[in-house]
């Protein structure tokens, strides 16, 4: 990685800038304070404008989802962005007047329709409060007349007519008082009070002390009126939603312009956003930031091209991001690892190591040809017909060299979607003894009958993989000259895992492995006693640290075992797969059974492959985090993130670049 510093006529920036973001070639970097002689333009309100226009976007297609959700499903999600041509964007520009309008418009129209609900849902509030006042011939805010005080309200009980006035007479046997009742039911009563004037403040304190309270709400008119035009209002207020949602259905196919004027929003708005960063004088500008050390001469070129200005590189610092370059047979792993972490300073790019032991690992847990070989062609024609981005591109290749290696497994295991040929075959021919062992031609590991083989076979796997990322500590450790660490802190525990590995091979095989083995374990664990408490001070130290590292060996025999998930999850696969072929079968050879056994094996397949693919990825994952990486891979790094076009929906045509 190199930093890169660009210093041009101010009269070319904007076209400087568009083919910088066009190529995606430099990291630019944000720097706090100006140099001295130059200052920030401030580009505060166009972003403001760009970044409100993005959320008005963004708002108008959630409206537009809302009354009429865009097709697609998880199939959509693999389409690649659409293609423009550079010429495309300047229509696009001029159009995005149009399209904001249109926007704010589905912006007025949805927040009609969510008023226009919340009126009607006040209104059903009003109207089943007034439910209990139909009977009323007054209005519900009548207080008195010239010579009578009126209460219109209810109390928190039940009360017939007769029970009510017994009430009001024992809290005052002076009160003179008229009752009408219009609504009773438990816990309330809706009754109207007359009393004359003069009596009003006697009422006023009995009715208190019954919990007499007034409507909440009441208006001057008749509570029957009063329902009957809310009732209208309220239709009202609904074909006007229905209008609404109408005029928001009319703009559905608009939704292509909204989602390309969005993305025409986010890219100015990303490029205003470097402008506010950039040192400025009266009549030239700077660029400062990292490119990769392959990509100078081709940016060079390209600033020279399209500015008049200087270029002049420099090598990065160690605060220099990180962009991993790989083949296309790694490349595919380059998202797991950056999903743990990009390498730090010292790293090794563990890429392609990562990517030959998850496809192996995978392949050993998910272990079937016929999914494998499913994985493969499925991925195949969503490469070819969707043409994704190269983001998920990766992804789909990842999970379709994972297949191959699922494939080459469950021919191994002589798997091909369980047993299903020979339970097709005994369901077919009305036998019951063929078993894939007679039917393939090739010698087969059966994962059932051989477990504790393949308990040793997936343990030595494991030894391996973490021999390599011992390896790969011992190469770090090489090239940053830390001869002791290489030698005494990585290579003596290798050789010590060998010999162990050598002494128990020589248990099964012969005696005078099991000699070899222990005395280079032996001369290891020596060497380590000796040599692991140099750190420390004093011999008594010094030899307490070496004996105490020998505690170590517990835990490289916890990851050993570790990788008995790979015999674990490759047999779960295999058993699964061949209780859903006999669930399928049971049937019997009827017109009923058959399509019982069609159905049963497709629905059981596929939740076979659902699981098993899901746990074969996380364990997989797992193995490489845990068991590898905890042995020399220290990550940290910040990834190179290019200024490019930021878009959801479109990209400019390569081949115009």
């Amino acid at each position: 990685m190199k930093t890169v510093r660009i210093v041009a006529l101010r009269q070319d920036r904007k076209r400087l800038l568009e083919h910088l973001q066009d190529s995606a070639l430099v990291q630019i970097k944000r720097v706090e304070k100006s140099r001295s002689g130059f200052e920030r333009v401030d580009m505060s309100r166009p972003m403001q404008v760009f970044e409100r226009n993005v959320t008005l976007t963004e708002q108008a297609l959630k409206i537009l989802d809302s009354v009429s959700p865009e097709k697609g499903g998880m199939l959509a999600s693999l389409k690649g962005r659409r293609e423009v041509d550079p010429d495309e964007i300047g229509e696009i520009a001029a159009k995005s007047g149009e399209v904001i309008s249109i926007c704010k418009r589905l912006a007025e129209l949805d927040k009609k329709r969510s008023d226009n609900s919340a009126e009607r849902t006040r209104i059903a509030t009003q109207l089943v409060q007034l439910e209990a006042w139909q009977k009323l011939d007054i209005p519900l805010n009548t207080t008195e007349t010239k010579s009578t005080a009126v209460f219109v309200g209810t109390f928190p009980e039940q009360y017939s007519e007769a029970a009510l006035k017994e009430a009001i007479a024992a809290e005052n046997p002076k009160l003179e008082f008229v009752t009408e009742i219009d609504h009773s039911e438990e816990a309330m009563t809706c009754a109207v009070i007359f009393v004359p004037q003069s009596q009003r403040t006697m009422a006023e304190d009995v009715l208190r002390t019954l919990g007499f309270a007034r409507p909440m709400g009441a208006t001057s008119k008749i509570p029957k009126v009063k329902s009957e035009r809310l009732r209208e209002k309220s239709e009202r207020l609904r074909l006007e939603n229905e209008m609404a949602e109408d005029e928001i259905k009319s703009l559905v196919p608009r939704r292509s312009d909204i989602k390309i004027t969005q993305d025409y929003f986010r890219i100015r708005a990303d490029k205003y956003n470097v402008i506010n960063n950039l040192d400025h004088s009266k009549h030239v500008f700077i660029i400062e930031g990292f490119v990769p050390e392959d990509d100078c001469e081709k940016l060079k070129e390209l600033c020279e091209r399209v500015a008049t200005c200087t270029v002049d590189f420099e090598d990065a610092g160690d605060d220099a991001p990180v962009k991993l370059k790989n083949n296309k047979f790694a490349e595919p792993a380059q998202g797991i690892l950056t999903m743990y972490s990009p390498p730090g300073k010292g790293d090794l790019d563990p890429t392609p190591l990562l990517a030959f032991f998850f496809y192996f690992f995978f392949g050993m847990m998910f272990s079937d040809a016929g999914y494998g070989l499913l994985m493969v062609i499925v991925i195949g024609i969503a490469l070819k017909v969707f043409k994704p981005d190269k983001k998920m591109r990766n992804n789909l290749k990842l999970f379709q060299y994972c297949g191959i290696s699922t494939t080459v497994w469950g021919l191994v295991f002589g798997s091909i979607f369980g047993d299903a040929p020979a339970s097709l075959y005994n369901y077919f021919a009305g036998t019951t003894d063929m078993t894939m062992a007679k039917l393939l031609p090739w010698p087969t590991l059966d994962p059932q009958k051989d477990a504790l083989l393949l308990m040793v076979i997936s343990i030595a796997f494991g030894l391996v993989h973490i021999l390599v990322g011992m390896g790969c500590k011992f190469v770090v450790c090489f090239r940053e000259k830390d001869y002791a660490a290489a030698f005494f802190d990585t290579g003596l525990w290798m050789l010590l895992l060998i010999g162990l590995a050598v002494l128990a091979a020589g248990m099964f095989l012969a005696p005078v492995l099991v000699t070899v083995g222990a005395v280079i374990a032996i001369g290891c664990a020596v060497g380590l006693v000796l040599t692991q408490g140099r750190g420390k001070k004093g011999i008594v130290g010094k030899a307490i640290g070496g004996l105490a590292s020998l505690y170590d060996v517990t835990s490289y025999i916890s990851d050993l075992l570790s990788y008995s998930r790979l015999l674990a999850l490759g047999l779960t696969t295999g058993v699964m797969a061949q209780v859903f072929n006999m669930l399928a079968t049971m049937m019997g050879k009827s017109v009923v059974g058959f399509i019982f056994m069609v159905i049963i094996f497709i629905a059981g397949h596929l939740i076979n492959i659902g699981l098993n693919a899901l746990g074969s990825y996380v364990h997989t994952m797992r193995l490489q985090y845990v068991e590898m990486f905890s042995k020399f891979y220290e990550g940290g790094g910040k990834e190179f993130e290019p200024f490019s076009l930021q878009s959801k929906y479109i990209k400019i045509q390569e081949d115009n670049k």
